[in-house]
């Protein structure tokens, strides 16, 4: 894909956002108000969100020098979420917000001031999809209705290593409704509990799914960094359509424990974000052996510090296929871009094997499809047999 700066996503969804009369967030935050509440102040077109596009290591780098606090940088994306999300342009990414937000963010700064850095992330405001368990204030229902009360029994255990690495949870996103394992026919973006996630660069375009939610809260700078999950392509199709980096990791590299399921072969969780350093880092922290998923044993073999692979000249002698069949042909736009992109890799180094082609490619849907639904049966009946009395079981 052609390179597009940073500035250019920044200038189109402030741009969009004013357009709306939306407008987008004034310097000094506010205290904190319900997610749709009627009586939120207007905000001031000409100002711009201070904090728009920044990385992991800025946020850092702020909070170290005394430049912000987690506690500003909290309010400054929950004001801009209050006043975009369901007002203004209403992008609807957001399905529910963490009244503990401000108070954890609070104490992280307590800590920070104290010499206790937690880890890499300690201050950094995160979303996640709304199915993945947090034990707190907030639901976990994969956007059905039919889950809404049932309190999980714990922390999923990314949730865990997001906590004791300093992450402060400000919500859950939406999604395609269970992931999008719902329908033949589902929407994506769509779910009972929380409506259609539009998308920031336009508001009458799929954002994808099923992390639809995660991909356009941070494509809309309403927090730092997120988390998706993905079966079969709901991490990198919202990634795609959002101009994000998202990764799918390999499954064992990240725990599954806590996180409401469609399949064991093919689950996991993975970073969202908005450059390559960011998703390396929470990738590293997502990461790890839990005793409660068996595939996760060798999970931490090789490290989890994947900045250390963060080198500009990485695509040097990278050899790279290009398949074709059953990839290329549907559309001229979309395969100018795959050939553009395939031209900057060269040009970086890779070496180019085209074709490489995969033999019957396209004929694996219908099994994947069987070993999906054997799975999921018997997975949601075991996620759904630790919500206790009166939940469903079926």
């Amino acid at each position: 894909m052609n390179h597009v700066p940073d500035t250019s996503r920044r200038t189109f969804l402030e741009a969009g956002a004013m357009a709306l009369g939306a407008g987008l967030l004034p310097l000094s935050p506010s205290a904190s108000r319900p997610l749709a509440s009627s009586t939120s102040r207007p905000l001031d077109s000409s100002t711009v969100l201070p904090i728009a596009e920044w990385t992991v290591p800025q946020f850092q780098s702020a909070f170290q020098t005394g430049r912000y606090t987690s506690l500003q940088v909290c309010r400054l994306y929950l004001d801009r979420i209050r006043e975009m999300d369901r007002r203004g342009p209403a992008v609807n990414s957001m399905i529910e917000l963490n009244p503990d937000a401000e108070a954890i963010a609070r104490q992280l700064d307590v800590e920070r001031k104290a010499g206790k850095v937690r880890g890499p992330l300690h201050g950094i405001p995160i979303v996640i999809k709304d199915n993945i368990a947090t034990h707190d204030r907030m639901e976990t229902t994969a956007g059905s209705l039919a889950l809404v009360g049932h309190k999980p029994p714990s922390d999923a255990f990314i949730v865990e290593r997001l906590r004791a690495a300093g992450a402060v949870i400000l919500g859950k996103t939406n999604l395609s409704e269970w992931a999008n394992f719902r329908s033949n026919n589902s929407t994506s973006g769509w779910s009972g509990r929380g409506g259609l996630t539009r998308s920031p660069y336009a508001l009458d375009r799929n954002p994808c799914g099923s992390s639809s939610g995660t991909g356009v809260a941070i494509a809309a700078n309403f927090c730092a960094i997120g988390i998706g999950t993905e079966t079969d392509g709901s991490i990198v199709c919202p990634s795609s359509h959002n101009a994000l980096v998202g990764i799918k990791p390999t499954v064992g590299l990240v725990s599954r424990s806590g996180i409401i399921p469609i399949s064991h072969t093919q689950d996991t969780a993975g970073p969202m974000c908005r450059s390559v350093t960011d998703a390396a880092i929470l990738l590293g922290v997502m990461a790890g052996a839990d005793p409660a998923d068996a595939a996760t044993r060798d999970a931490t073999t090789h490290g989890t510090d994947y900045s250390r692979f963060l080198d500009p000249s990485g695509l040097k002698g990278a050899r790279i296929g290009v398949a074709r069949e059953g990839f290329f042909g549907y559309s001229d736009a979309v395969d100018r871009l795959a050939e553009d992109a395939i031209a900057l890799m060269k040009k970086a180094g890779a070496e180019i094997v085209d074709p490489a082609d995969i033999p019957h490619a396209n004929d694996y849907g219908s099994a994947e499809g069987v070993v999906l639904r054997y799975d999921f049966k018997h997975d949601i009946e075991a996620y759904l047999a630790t919500l206790g009395a009166g939940a469903p079981k079926t």
